[in-house]
């Protein structure tokens, strides 16, 4: 009997415990990509390809969470496994890579994967598995749709804001300007000329004498750039990638045209666009920056940008210390730690998406002094405010006040 009895309770404490490891493992696996002991980080990047100059971004990103946060105890317990992807800038490659990492990688969420095209690529696909698409690398202003696509969130200012600024600084010092606009045939390049529309309102069939395109896979933009020039144009508004960027700039000075010219913030780096496309072509170049240029003698004793000098010198002491793809790089993964820090250990979807859109004036350390990065609910763009600045054939000299985007 007592046998009989210490077997039936021998055998319902191994059911039991088979129970409990039952629900544990099944804790474990109800949010993909987090265990006790790991965080499945995803990303995708054109570390080859026209738009590859960015993927120095995602080879900060590795050493910043494979190795410093790592080192550093990792977070919530947890220590960070990041993989990022070459998607090559081509949106259905994006789509087979974020299919990988969430489907065979099983990635707890997708961190800062580059290029508004590749993005918009795989939005709908991200929101149906309501996987969080956060802080992506990209200005576009649809990242801010949380109404029909709550998983996704930008960090960038949006494109359209930045055009704006563009637009409000030529009215006011050349009323009577002569716009031409050369942008990339996606989102990313029409933003540019929706924020141009947005001020210019009325005027702007008159006052934008000419609008042109490229494709990212074009050779070349010589014949854009000849047909801007030849239409009389004086002020010359360019929404381009870095490799492109660099052969406006070269193209426009070596046809002797000497518009105002603005250029979007995202092909301003240093290293990958200005000495490329040869720095004393493009003096005077105006642009709207809300990060710290690393050439900037101003931020030479700044203690965010020293802070991103000892980690490079500690992690990446071979790299470019001037490519401003770095400063991007290290002050978004200051914001997904930001995030994951308060994120305590619940690591489900649901929560890391809450934190996100929970951020409150916090202070990435390469932003501009006076820009903070904001979150809620209902507002998916997490910095609006910029600085303008002007190209001096050294280095990137700021002037006027923070300007708060309205978007």
């Amino acid at each position: 009997m007592r046998q009989t009895v210490s077997r039936r309770t021998l055998m319902l404490g191994t059911a039991g415990m088979a129970v409990a490891g039952a629900s544990t493992a099944w804790a474990q696996k109800a949010t993909p990509g987090v265990t006790a002991t790991e965080i499945k980080i995803g990303n995708t990047n054109p570390h080859s390809g026209p738009a590859s100059a960015y993927g120095t971004i995602a080879e900060l990103e590795d050493v910043f969470f494979n190795k410093m946060v790592n080192e550093q105890g990792g977070v919530g317990g947890r220590k960070i496994n990041y993989i990022s992807l070459d998607d090559g800038y081509s949106p259905p490659k994006a789509v087979e890579q974020v299919r990988r990492l969430v489907e065979q990688d099983e990635v707890a969420f997708l961190f800062n994967p580059l290029g508004t095209p590749s993005n918009s690529a795989i939005q709908k696909y991200c929101n149906q598995k309501k996987v969080p698409q956060l802080l992506v690398a990209t200005g576009a202003d649809k990242w801010g749709d949380y109404q029909h696509f709550p998983w996704t969130m930008g960090w960038a200012p949006s494109y359209r804001t930045e055009a704006q600024i563009y637009a409000k600084y030529i009215l006011a010092n050349k009323p009577n300007a002569k716009i031409g606009i050369i942008y990339q045939n996606d989102d990313f390049g029409k933003d540019y000329v929706a924020g141009v529309k947005d001020v210019l309102g009325d005027k702007y069939d008159s006052m934008v004498v000419k609008a042109v395109t490229y494709e990212v896979t074009d050779a070349t933009i010589d014949s854009q750039i000849n047909t801007l020039q030849a239409s009389g144009a004086d002020v010359l508004v360019t929404g381009a990638t870095p490799k492109f960027g660099a052969m406006v700039i070269r193209k426009v000075f070596d046809v002797n045209w000497k518009p105002l010219h603005c250029m979007t913030n995202v092909s301003i780096s240093v290293a990958s666009v200005m000495q490329p496309a040869g720095p004393e072509k493009g003096v005077g170049i105006i642009t709207a920056a809300y990060l710290k240029d690393p050439t900037d003698p101003t931020w030479n004793d700044d203690p965010g940008m020293n802070e991103l000098r000892a980690f490079m010198a500690k992690y990446m002491p071979k790299a470019d210390v001037t490519d401003g793809n770095y400063t991007y790089a290290y002050g978004v993964s200051m914001t997904m730690m930001q995030i994951l820090k308060q994120c305590g250990t619940d690591f489900s979807r649901e929560n890391i998406m809450k934190q996100a859109t929970n951020l409150h004036d916090f202070v990435a350390p390469t932003v501009l002094p006076g820009i903070k990065v904001n979150t809620s609910p209902t507002n998916y763009h997490p910095i609006r405010a910029m600085q303008l600045q002007k190209w001096t054939g050294k280095t990137w000299a700021l002037f006027g006040s923070v300007i708060q985007g309205a978007s």
